[in-house]
C-alpha cells in the first residue's frame, strides 16, 4: 500500500528545527561577548549608512510614532530615528553596547531615547513593554535566540501597526565563508530568514520580504589580533569535527592565507576584499 504523501513544508515544526540548529551552532549569544565587542565599534555609523537608509525606507516609520528597537546595539537605528522625531525605546542585553550608544547620542545632542537593559528571554511586561505599547517593533540583525517563534511573537505582541526584522540570507555573519573555503571546510548554509518566514506563515502571518546588502570590514589593531580572530572562527566551525591536534594547528595553517589576504592601512589591519552580507527584511502587520 502506498504511503500517503505528507508535505514537509506544512508538517515540519520549523521552530523545533531552529532550536536544533542553535544547539548545533554551539555558540550562544553572550552579553559579555558583546560588551567587549562594543569597544571596537565606531562611534559614528557611517560604515552602516547604506544598510540603515534602506532599512528605514522599508520600515516606513511615520513622524511621531513610538518605536521599539530590540537588540539596538550601538544605536545604528535608534539614533537616526530619534533625530527624525520618533519616540524610541532602545533595548539590548549588553550594557557595553548601550553605553556606547548613549555616548554617541550625547556627542550628537540626541536626547529622549528610552534606554533599557533587556534581553529576548526577559519577561517584557515586567520591563514595561505591554501588549500594543508601540506603533512599530524593530529587530535589526539582532535575532540570535534559542526560540525564534517566541522572539517573533514578542515583537508581534507589543506592536500596534508594524513589525520589521532582518535576518541573514546565508551563514552567520560572524563566519567568513572565504576563510572556511580556504581551509577546505564545507559551506554551512544558514538561511535564517527562511525559518522566520515559515514560522510566521504557519502562524497565519504573510510577511513582505525584501533584501538589503551590506559591506562588512573586520578591522584589527595587529596581525596577531587578526590571526587570533580567524583562528577562533575556524575552531568554532570545526568543533566536533577536527581532532584536538588539528584544532591546535589552525593558527599555523592560517599564516599563508593571511600573507595573501591581510593588508594594513590607516584604519588598521583588514582583508583585501570587503565582505558582502545579504539580509532579508521581513515586515508584517501585527496579528
Amino acid at each position: 500500500m502506498t504511503e500517503p504523501f505528507v508535505s514537509l513544508l506544512t508538517s515540519t515544526d520549523w521552530n523545533e528545527e531552529w532550536k536544533r540548529l542553535q544547539i548545533a551552532r554551539k555558540a550562544a549569544d553572550d552579553a559579555r561577548f558583546w560588551d567587549e565587542k562594543a569597544k571596537t565599534f565606531p562611534v559614528k555609523h557611517g560604515s552602516q549608512e547604506g544598510y540603515v537608509k534602506r532599512f528605514l525606507e522599508l520600515a516606513g516609520i511615520m513622524p511621531g510614532e513610538t518605536v521599539l528597537d530590540m537588540g539596538c546595539g550601538t544605536g545604528s537605528l535608534a539614533t537616526p530615528l530619534s533625530m527624525a522625531g520618533a519616540q524610541v525605546i532602545a533595548c539590548d542585553f549588553s550594557q557595553g553596547m548601550l553605553d556606547k550608544m548613549c555616548a554617541d547620542q550625547a556627542e550628537l545632542g540626541v536626547t529622549g531615547v528610552d534606554v533599557r537593559l533587556m534581553s529576548w528571554a526577559d519577561d517584557w511586561e515586567s520591563c514595561g513593554l505591554h501588549p500594543k505599547c508601540v506603533d512599530v517593533a524593530l529587530a535589526s540583525r539582532s535575532i540570535a535566540t534559542a526560540d525564534l517563534q517566541e522572539s517573533l511573537m514578542k515583537l508581534d505582541r507589543v506592536a500596534r501597526r508594524r513589525v520589521c526584522v532582518t535576518l541573514p540570507c546565508g551563514p552567520s555573519p560572524r563566519t567568513d565563508e572565504r576563510l572556511l573555503e580556504a581551509a577546505g571546510i564545507p559551506r554551512r548554509a544558514g538561511r535564517d530568514f527562511m525559518y522566520a518566514f515559515n514560522i510566521l506563515a504557519a502562524s497565519g502571518v504573510n510577511p513582505e520580504v525584501s533584501y538589503i546588502s551590506s559591506v562588512r570590514t573586520d578591522l584589527f589593531e595587529s596581525r596577531d589580533e587578526a590571526l587570533a580572530n580567524y583562528s577562533r572562527m575556524l575552531e568554532q566551525a570545526l568543533v566536533g569535527i577536527a581532532t584536538p591536534e588539528e584544532l591546535a594547528s589552525i593558527p599555523e595553517r592560517l599564516e599563508p592565507w593571511l600573507d595573501h589576504n591581510l593588508v594594513q592601512d590607516e584604519r588598521g589591519f583588514h582583508l583585501v576584499e570587503e565582505r558582502v552580507i545579504t539580509w532579508a527584511f521581513l515586515a508584517w502587520e501585527p496579528r
